[in-house]
């Protein structure tokens, strides 16, 4: 378990000397950053960083696209790098669109487009691609406006209590990015907002994401997140990849990972790194929501300890965490002025409370007085105890 707390720092460069000095590399290290809270996107890179601000973050997503948001795993919204993009593409992706187009045939034949609906659909698409390419940039509103057949309504969750009718394109657009044709752009807001202008792909990926066989990326997969999150039991990758039993079978014997004891547990890690880590320094980091560490495994005993019920939601998504030496000790919060507020959950020393207390200054100075909000999840029992 020492070891394993110990990896983790290194490998997802939290310890003393293993930070990077850009956005990239951190996202390789992790294969994706969470973005379903777009402010953990900028808190999660730049936690792992040896300098740099939101500037730098901001630069390499929009200008420099050298990162790109995309639906990947567990249907999870991520930014990451553009070499592991096509994987996560191949390997979860694909799946997740053959879905969504399922569902939205169903729901456009509801809606009386025709008796070709799939027609119906594949000219809509080119008009939402066509209307994209000529703006460069773009909204589903702003879209929906340039052809009538991107303003038919559609009824979601028909006959349930939460019935509603949204724009076909909106949903052509999530379609369309779940296939790898078009991706999240720049917020309409500031970089903790939720709504994204969308833009074609090619700008990010010339050559389109297209590379991978399915199988062939799900074995690179499972080799990237083994070098990232391992060692690990095979359960915790099923439940990170959101794969079947038999997917992970399969991309394990392709991989064919070494076996290992996991203090009693059987586990797996790539073969050629069964070396123990380098000794590092003890080291705190505050992590925020949502972050791509605590939520890597199925399994946290190992690094969460009993404090699972007030750092996670009732829908099992992790809030912000304060680490101490490869172990959630505690989290973090916002109080009602906008100060970082910690708590430990147990008593890890004096020497953690000095380093969690610089790490939350160094927080401070990159929100610069910005209020975060859990407007993606619910708020944890600690998070609500902190702002109260």
């Amino acid at each position: 378990m020492a070891e394993r707390r110990a990896r983790l720092g290194w490998q997802h460069r939290l310890a003393s000397g293993a930070q990077a000095g850009d956005p990239v590399g951190v996202a390789q290290s992790v294969v994706a950053v969470h973005s379903t809270d777009p402010s953990s996107v900028y808190l999660s890179l730049l936690a792992r960083m040896t300098g740099g601000g939101l500037a730098d973050v901001q630069r390499a997503l929009y200008e420099d696209k050298t990162l790109i948001r995309l639906l990947g795993m567990r249907r999870t919204v991520f930014v990451t790098t553009l070499d592991i993009a096509p994987v996560i593409q191949a390997a979860c992706s694909r799946a997740v669109a053959a879905s969504e187009r399922r569902k939205l045939l169903g729901w456009l034949a509801e809606s009386g487009v025709g008796d070709d609906v799939a027609g119906w659909l594949a000219a809509a698409e080119q008009a939402a691609l066509s209307a994209l390419a000529a703006r460069g940039e773009a909204t589903a509103a702003e879209l929906a406006g340039d052809d009538p057949q991107l303003q038919v309504q559609i009824t979601l969750a028909r006959g349930k209590a939460y019935e509603g009718k949204q724009n076909v394109a909106s949903r052509i657009l999530f379609l369309l990015a779940a296939e790898g044709q078009v991706v999240r752009g720049r917020p309409r807001g500031s970089w903790t907002s939720h709504q994204y202008r969308w833009a074609p792909l090619a700008p990010w990926c010339p050559r389109g994401l297209d590379g991978w066989t399915t199988e062939a990326a799900e074995v690179e997969l499972a080799r990237r997140w083994l070098e990232a999150y391992g060692p690990a039991t095979a359960e915790d990758l099923r439940w990170w990849a959101d794969w079947t039993k038999a997917q992970v079978r399969r991309a394990l014997t392709g991989l064919k990972p070494a076996e290992v004891d996991l203090d009693g547990v059987p586990g797996i890690m790539l073969p050629g790194d069964l070396e123990p880590p380098p000794e590092a320094e003890p080291w705190a980091a505050l992590l925020p929501a949502l972050d791509s560490t605590p939520m890597g495994w199925q399994q946290r005993e190992w690094f969460l300890g009993e404090h699972a019920s007030r750092l996670f939601d009732r829908t099992g998504n992790v809030g912000p965490t304060l680490w101490w030496d490869g172990r959630i000790v505690g989290g973090w919060a916002q109080d009602r002025d906008g100060q970082i507020v910690c708590r430990f959950l147990e008593d890890a020393g004096s020497e953690a409370i000095v380093a969690a207390d610089a790490a939350a200054q160094r927080l401070a100075g990159l929100l610069g007085g910005v209020r975060l909000t859990a407007r993606t999840r619910g708020m944890t029992w600690l998070e609500q105890e902190l702002k109260s």
